[in-house]
Formats: structure tokens, C-alpha cells, sequence
């Protein structure tokens, strides 16, 4: 008789000692409930939490075996967390979780429904979410900017909230990027992939890690490795503007030896000419920045994240291999 399928649900956490145990009880919840159809494994990857998460994760690491923990040497950002988490699990399919909550385990059941069904990715849509105006309208925004910018459908609204399939993380796991924006890498993987609209609940516990900065990287992450849209539109502006000043240099000319007009020193258009010149110089030089960058980073091969501590390893339990 086959064995029950194993699901992987991968949590990246950071300072998250207010949530720990609250999470724990729901994966718990969740696994007493669907225990005679499925086996799972909790994965959390610790971005170098400073706040006793790790002491409550080794904890539970030893009550439960089915908890795995790995900490890594220094906060490597949470996209490479989240990378390290699906690379990381043993499981036939992987969901993705944060760990305040704010995604509801109860619509885990629907994701494995729908999984069941043959899709390959079932992503949550998140129809509406508990944050101030301001950054909902911006995070409204960003989604329908970067998916006119990218040349793959990305999902508009839809965060890491997801389950993955297998075939789908062996897929992932062939791509070397240095800078990854893992949400948009699955996304363009193709196979079949179907959204789940949910209602965002708020943080209950604990403080958002990610300020203003970070949002800004991701965003950056998000439209720069997945559109070349940046650099066509830096060689179609350059283009306009090059044939603007040609234009203006033939009115000039003309002005000059056909009307005879005396024009005046031109102080102005000079300088005005050049603001323009050195802003677009700028705006120009800093795109090129942003892919350059990446580019050096990929050249220089350094490890996704370095894992400082590993509890529950697999390897060293001696633990069956996946079900087929």
C-alpha cells in the first residue's frame, strides 16, 4: 500500500519568538485533521533570528520530529530564505507560509483540493488585506505595474502564500540567480497554476520585518529579473532625444542662414540642454547599474545562504525516502 503523500510546509522566520508557538498549534491543527490522507513536515528557515526564536524552534525540534529547523549564519534576505526552504523539503508538494499568520492554514485544505485535481501551482490572491491605504494602493500598483512590464504572466495580487508541486521545485532548483524573486521565477516555470482568492488577515502578534527599504529591493528584484523592458525604454528615450536635438540643431540652422534671424546668446537653451542631457545620463546609467549589479553577483558564485545549524536532518535520522 503507498504510502500517505508528504507536504513540506516551508515557514521563513526572523525574530518571530511571539508567533512560534501559535503557528506550531495550527500546523498541528491542520495535520490532526487531514492525518489520514497526508503525512507532514514543518521546515522553518531562520534568517539569524536575535530574539529566542531559534531556542523555541530547537524546542520543538526536539518534542516533534517532524519539525526541521535551519538557521543560517547571517540574514541573507528573505527571498533567499524562501529558495532555501522549497530546495530544502523533502515533500511532493511544498506550501509556503508566514509565520504571523496573516495567510489563513485553513485554506490549506482547498490548495491540496485543488492540487489533487492536477495543478501543478495554486497560489492565494489575496482579494483584500488589512493595511493602511497607502501601501495597498502602492502594492496594488506595483502588481499591475510589473506584470505589463514582464514578458511572462505574473498573478496580480498573489504573494508567497502558495503550494508548489515537485516537478515544479525540481524545475527550480536547475536555476542559478544570484538575486532571486521567487514568486515571479515559479511563475514563469509555466505548468498548470490556478489562483485562490483569500482575505489577508492582520498580524496579530509581532512587528512587519520589512520596511520601506526592503519593499523597495523586492520591487526592484521583481521588475529587473523579469523585464528588459528598462533598457528598451532607456534606448527609446536616448532615441527621441537624439532626434529632438537634431531637429532643434536644423531649426537652428536654418533660422540662421535661410531667415537671417539674430539669435540671442541662447544662455537658456544651453543650459536647459545640458540639465537634460545629464539627468537622462543619469536616469540611464542607473538602469544599467541595477542589471550590471546582478550581473556581478551571479559572476561571483557565492552560496544562496550558508546553513549555521541543522536540526532534524533527514540524512542523520536515516528517514525513507518520498513516496512515490
Amino acid at each position: 500500500m503507498d504510502r500517505p503523500k508528504l507536504i513540506t510546509i516551508c515557514v521563513p522566520v526572523l525574530n518571530e519568538a511571539a508567533n512560534i508557538a501559535k503557528l506550531y498549534a495550527a500546523f498541528d491543527e491542520l495535520r490532526q485533521s487531514l492525518r489520514d490522507g497526508y503525512r507532514f513536515e514543518l521546515l522553518f528557515t531562520d534568517n539569524h533570528s536575535t530574539d529566542g526564536t531559534f531556542d523555541l524552534l530547537s524546542d520543538l525540534a526536539q518534542r516533534d520530529p517532524s519539525v526541521r529547523v535551519l538557521r543560517f549564519s547571517r540574514n541573507f534576505g528573505f527571498q533567499r530564505s524562501v529558495l532555501t526552504g522549497y530546495l530544502n523539503a523533502r515533500g511532493d508538494a511544498v506550501i509556503q507560509l508566514d509565520c504571523d499568520l496573516q495567510d489563513p492554514p485553513s485554506l490549506i485544505p482547498r490548495l491540496l483540493e485543488l492540487w489533487e485535481a492536477g495543478n501543478h501551482v495554486v497560489y492565494g490572491v489575496r482579494s483584500k488585506r488589512h493595511e493602511g491605504r497607502f501601501i495597498t494602493f502602492t502594492r496594488h500598483c506595483f502588481y499591475r505595474f510589473i506584470h505589463s512590464l514582464s514578458e511572462h504572466a505574473l498573478p496580480l495580487d498573489a504573494g508567497d502564500f502558495r503550494l508548489v508541486d515537485r516537478r515544479v521545485i525540481d524545475e527550480l532548483a536547475k536555476i542559478d540567480d544570484a538575486t532571486p524573486y521567487v514568486r515571479g521565477t515559479i511563475a514563469t516555470l509555466g505548468f498548470n497554476q490556478v489562483g485562490v482568492p483569500y482575505e489577508r488577515s492582520p498580524r496579530q502578534q509581532g512587528n512587519s520585518k520589512f520596511r520601506f527599504k526592503d519593499l523597495v529591493n523586492l520591487a526592484l528584484d521583481g521588475i529587473f529579473n523579469h523585464s528588459f523592458v528598462p533598457l528598451r525604454l532607456a534606448t527609446y528615450v536616448s532615441l527621441a532625444i537624439a532626434l529632438a536635438t537634431f531637429v532643434l540643431i536644423l531649426a537652428y540652422v536654418a533660422g540662421r542662414l535661410f531667415f537671417t534671424h539674430s539669435w540671442p546668446p541662447g544662455f537658456a537653451t544651453l543650459v536647459v540642454l545640458i540639465l537634460v542631457s545629464i539627468s537622462l545620463n543619469a536616469l540611464f546609467f542607473g538602469i544599467l547599474g541595477e542589471y550590471i549589479s546582478r550581473i556581478y553577483r551571479q559572476v561571483k558564485k557565492t552560496p544562496l545562504t550558508i546553513v549555521e545549524k541543522e536540526l532534524n536532518s533527514p540524512e542523520k535520522h536515516n528517514e525513507p525516502p518520498l513516496a512515490a
